[in-house]
C-alpha cells in the first residue's frame, strides 16, 4: 500500500478493515456505558433517577470538558512519532478495560449504597469515559490524515462505524446471554485485536507517508471554530445526536414499562436495531455516491421521523410493532453514523488542517457528542422523575410521558437538524458543495 493508493481512496476491503476493526470494541464499551448502566444500576442497587441522572450529567460534562485537550494532546502525538502514538493507544486500552470491569463489578461492600457507591460510579465512570474519549479520537483522527476525497472517506467512516455497529450488536446481546464476566473478556480480546490490526495497517505504508506537518499559527485548539464550515456542520450534530440520544438513555425503561416486554424481547429489540443498522450502511455508501453525502443524512433523519411517530400508539403487548420500529429507526442509524463523520474529515480537508489539526477537530466533535448523551440523561431522567415516572411502577399519566419523551421530543429534535442541514449544508446558498467526479456533492 502507497500513500497515493490511499489519497486516492484505493484502500482495499482487507485494509478498510483492518482500521475499522478497533471501532468495534470501542462501541461495545459505548452501548452498557449509556444503556446498560442507568438502568442496571437503578434496579441493582436502588438509586433514585434524579441523583442517577445528576451523577451520570457531571461524569458525562467532566468527559466532554476534556475532549478538546484529549484533541490537543493527539495533534502532540501524531507530530512527535508514531511509537508514540502506538505506546499511547496500548495505554488507554489498558486504562479502558480496567474503567469498564469497575462499572459492572462493584465490591460487595459497597452495593447497599451511600457515598462509597457513588465515589465508586464518578471514579469508574472518569477513567472509562476519558480513556475511551482518547482513544476514539486517536482512532479517527488517523482516518482524516488520509485525505483521499469524499468516497475514500466515506469508506474509511462506514467500516468503522459498521464494525462499530457489530460491536454495539455483540454488546447488546451478550450481557443477557453470557453474563458481565464474558462480555469483559470478549472487550479485552477484540480490544486487543483491533489495536494490532490498526498498528499493521499504519506500519505498512509508513516509508512513503509525508512527514506530518509542524504546529504553527494555524493549528491549535481553537482553530475549528474560526471556520464556518466546521460550526454549521456541529450545529446539525448536536441537534440531531440530541434526538438520538434521548431514546437511547430511555428505550429500557420504554420496553419494560411502556410495553411491559418480556425480559427475553429487550436484547431482541437492541439487536435487531443494530443489526439494521449494519446492514444498511451499502445501502447509505450508495445513496451517498449517488446524492452526497448531506443530502443522505437528511434522507436518513426524514426516516427517522416517519418512523418514531409511530411510537405514541404503542401500548402494552404491541412486541411485533415496536420490533418494526426498531429496525426502520436501525436503517436510519446508517445515516447518522456513515455521513457525519465523512462530512467532519471532508471539512477538514477544505479547511486546510490535514496534517495540522486533526485532533482538534475530533475533540470538539467527541465534545458535542458526550453533551448530547449528558443533557439526555441528566435532563431526561430527573424530567421523568418529576412528571411521576418510577422504573416498575406503572401510572398511565407517567407511562404516557414516557412515550411522549421517547417518541415524540426525538421528532421535533431531528425536524430542526433537518432545517438546519438544509440551510447550511444543502441549500446552493449554503456554498459548502464539495465537487467529486464533475458534479457537486456535499
Amino acid at each position: 500500500m502507497t500513500a497515493a493508493h490511499l489519497q486516492e481512496g484505493r484502500q482495499t476491503l482487507p485494509q478498510a478493515a483492518m482500521y475499522g476493526l478497533l471501532g468495534l470494541p470501542l462501541a461495545f464499551v459505548a452501548l452498557p456505558v449509556y444503556v446498560h448502566l442507568p438502568n442496571h444500576h437503578a434496579r441493582e442497587f436502588g438509586m433514585p433517577l434524579a441523583t442517577l441522572g445528576a451523577v451520570l450529567l457531571f461524569s458525562r460534562l467532566l468527559d466532554a470538558l476534556v475532549d478538546p485537550r484529549i484533541g490537543e494532546a493527539v495533534d502532540a502525538l501524531y507530530r512527535r512519532s508514531r511509537r508514540a502514538v502506538a505506546s499511547a493507544a496500548v495505554l488507554l486500552a489498558l486504562a479502558l478495560a480496567l474503567g469498564f470491569q469497575a462499572l459492572f463489578f462493584v465490591p460487595q461492600g459497597l452495593r447497599a449504597g451511600g457515598a462509597g457507591l457513588w465515589a465508586w460510579m464518578v471514579a469508574a465512570l472518569a477513567l472509562c469515559h476519558v480513556s475511551c474519549s482518547a482513544l476514539v479520537v486517536l482512532h479517527q483522527a488517523w482516518a482524516a490524515r488520509q485525505g483521499g476525497g469524499v468516497h475514500a472517506q466515506s469508506r474509511w467512516v462506514a467500516w468503522r462505524e459498521g464494525l462499530g455497529l457489530v460491536g454495539v450488536l455483540l454488546a447488546s446481546v451478550l450481557p443477557s446471554l453470557a453474563g458481565w464476566s464474558v462480555s469483559l473478556l470478549v472487550l479485552c480480546v477484540v480490544l486487543a485485536a483491533g489495536l494490532w490490526t490498526w498498528h499493521t495497517l499504519d506500519r505498512r505504508w509508513s516509508a512513503t507517508e509525508r512527514p506530518p506537518l509542524a504546529a504553527d499559527a494555524s493549528s491549535g485548539l481553537w482553530q475549528p471554530w474560526r471556520h464556518a464550515r466546521f460550526r454549521r456542520l456541529l450545529a446539525v450534530f448536536m441537534v440531531n445526536g440530541m434526538a438520538s440520544a434521548i431514546p437511547a438513555t430511555l428505550v429500557l425503561f420504554f420496553v419494560q414499562d411502556r410495553l411491559q416486554a418480556p425480559s427475553a424481547w429487550q436484547p431482541l429489540f437492541l439487536g435487531l436495531y443494530f443489526l439494521a443498522g449494519a446492514v444498511s450502511m451499502p445501502l447509505w455508501l450508495a445513496l451517498i455516491a449517488r446524492r452526497g453525502l448531506a443530502q443522505a443524512w437528511m434522507c436518513g433523519m426524514l426516516l427517522s421521523v416517519l418512523t418514531f411517530s409511530a411510537v405514541l400508539a404503542l401500548g402494552p403487548g404491541d412486541l411485533l410493532a415496536f420490533a418494526a420500529v426498531c429496525a426502520l429507526s436501525g436503517m436510519a442509524l446508517g445515516a447518522d453514523l456513515s455521513a457525519p463523520g465523512a462530512l467532519l474529515n471532508q471539512t477538514i480537508e477544505a479547511c486546510g488542517q490535514r496534517g495540522r489539526s486533526e485532533g482538534a477537530f475530533m475533540g470538539w466533535w467527541s465534545l458535542a457528542t458526550k453533551l448530547n448523551l449528558a443533557l439526555a440523561a441528566g435532563l431526561a431522567l430527573p424530567l421523568l422523575g418529576a412528571w411521576g415516572y418510577v422504573p416498575g411502577q406503572r401510572d398511565p399519566q407517567a407511562l404516557q410521558a414516557l412515550g411522549l419523551a421517547y417518541g415524540l421530543l426525538p421528532c421535533l429534535l431531528k425536524l430542526l437538524a433537518m432545517g438546519i442541514l438544509w440551510r447550511g449544508l444543502v441549500a446552493p446558498s449554503a456554498g459548502l458543495a464539495f465537487s467529486i467526479s464533475g458534479r457537486k456533492h456535499v
